[in-house]
């Protein structure tokens, strides 16, 4: 099948680029029925969960959930990744909205997972559902349609968590066990082979996890013992088992160490020791593994500095992370539209803090920008803007934290 093709861009053009009952219908269509809930222009939104994607070339979308469970997309929106049933609304010259708006239905969301140019989430219930591009069989049911509006996963299973990557999804079963669906080109799926699955596909090893993160071609994951593995494309040792080798089954990070958190990014990617240390490995373009240089690491490298942290997310060539203590965010790698948040389009080789002082209890970072939810259940962004993916009603670069507008 066809797929986005990799357009590894320069650093500094990539720097500067611009621009989760199924009640919904069973084709895509466009339906009849409004969003289930209604609000106020003016009102704000309470988020307790955001999640970003982009890449080259394709703009980029965020969605979140609210405290009451909802879910909003705000970005791009020409391939229906932001879930509302449109398809020729224009808020900034192309297919994108430049706020929040409902992704339709009458779904209550635990989390979403924004991929490439598509959306996935997991229901109170329990219950898989995705929306957008669908070319690849990234939403898993069943199909390659196109579609606008939440679709369920096919296959009946009862997820606790789903992540979105490039052209696929991967997911977790409440029995803690693995599943993938999409493009599998570098066996990104996990599951020995390189086919496309367009239904949840078992990932090999019977490991039982906890966390799993989606990226570019590559997923890795920790399971409920402690343990890294990641999978698929490994040009740049983004896989950090010591080797450029490409791995059709999860392979065990190299050093040993124990990890509670992980995330795929694009080349590189980072995670949470149980001693709350950060580590990356990988391609370091601009710096992105932190650790002072711009070396690649086949194996995890300790992210510069003394710092404890609850999580870490990587993007393009940057990475962004929280604080144990403090919940203060920090940025590292590439700059060149402000994706640091520091004020400055300077790539930094070490962490940086946020050039605005918020308390954070998640950060999600992808190619240009990112979003991160603060204490008081707030949504800022910062970076890249041409499509409106940080949502504060403009299209406007912003090389500090804004807080995302009021929904349409």
């Amino acid at each position: 099948m066809p797929r986005l093709a990799p357009m590894l861009l320069p650093l500094l053009a990539v720097a500067a680029l611009g621009c989760r009952d199924d009640a919904v219908s069973p084709t895509g269509t466009e339906p009849a029925a409004a969003p289930a809930l209604a609000v106020t222009a003016a009102q704000p939104l309470s988020f307790r969960q955001v999640s970003v994607a982009s890449y080259p070339g394709t703009g980029g979308h965020a969605c979140g959930v609210t405290t009451d469970d909802r879910a909003y997309c705000w970005g791009a929106d020409d391939w229906g990744e932001l879930g509302d049933g449109e398809s020729t609304r224009e808020d900034c010259g192309n297919p994108c909205m430049t706020r929040p708006v409902a992704v339709l239905g009458s779904l209550h969301f635990r989390h979403v997972s924004a991929g490439v140019r598509f959306t996935c989430g997991i229901t109170t219930d329990y219950k898989a559902y995705c929306w957008g591009r669908n070319v690849e069989g990234q939403l898993g049911d069943g199909t390659q349609v196109l579609r606008r509006v939440p679709v369920a996963v096919a296959g009946g299973h009862l997820f606790r968590q789903v992540r979105a990557g490039d052209n696929h999804a991967c997911a977790i079963t409440t029995a803690g066990a693995a599943f993938c669906w999409g493009w599998n080109h570098e066996g990104e799926l996990g599951d020995g082979t390189t086919t496309q699955h367009l239904t949840p596909a078992p990932v090999a090893g019977g490991l039982h996890w906890s966390q799993l993160s989606g990226g570019f071609q590559h997923t890795c994951g920790v399971t409920t013992s402690d343990r890294a593995y990641c999978w698929g494309a490994n040009s740049a040792g983004t896989l950090g088992d010591g080797t450029t080798t490409r791995r059709l089954r999860p392979t065990a990070l190299a050093g040993g160490l124990a990890f509670r958190q992980i995330d795929a990014g694009f080349n590189h990617t980072c995670g949470v020791a149980t001693s709350n240390r950060a580590y990356c490995w990988g391609r370091s373009n601009g710096g992105a593994l932190g650790d002072s240089t711009t070396a690649d690491h086949l194996t995890p490298t300790l992210v510069f500095g003394r710092r404890y942290y609850d999580h870490v997310s990587a993007g393009f060539a940057h990475t962004c992370g929280v604080t144990l203590t403090g919940q203060r965010g920090f940025c590292w790698g590439a700059n060149g539209a402000g994706q640091l948040g520091t004020g400055t389009t300077a790539p930094r080789l070490i962490p940086a803090p946020l050039g605005v002082d918020l308390l954070l209890t998640q950060v999600s970072a992808t190619y240009g920008f990112n979003c991160g939810v603060t204490t008081g259940f707030g949504i800022y962004c910062w970076g890249d803007n041409g499509y409106g993916q940080l949502g504060d009603g403009t299209t406007a670069i912003r090389l500090l934290p804004v807080p995302v507008a009021p929904p349409m």
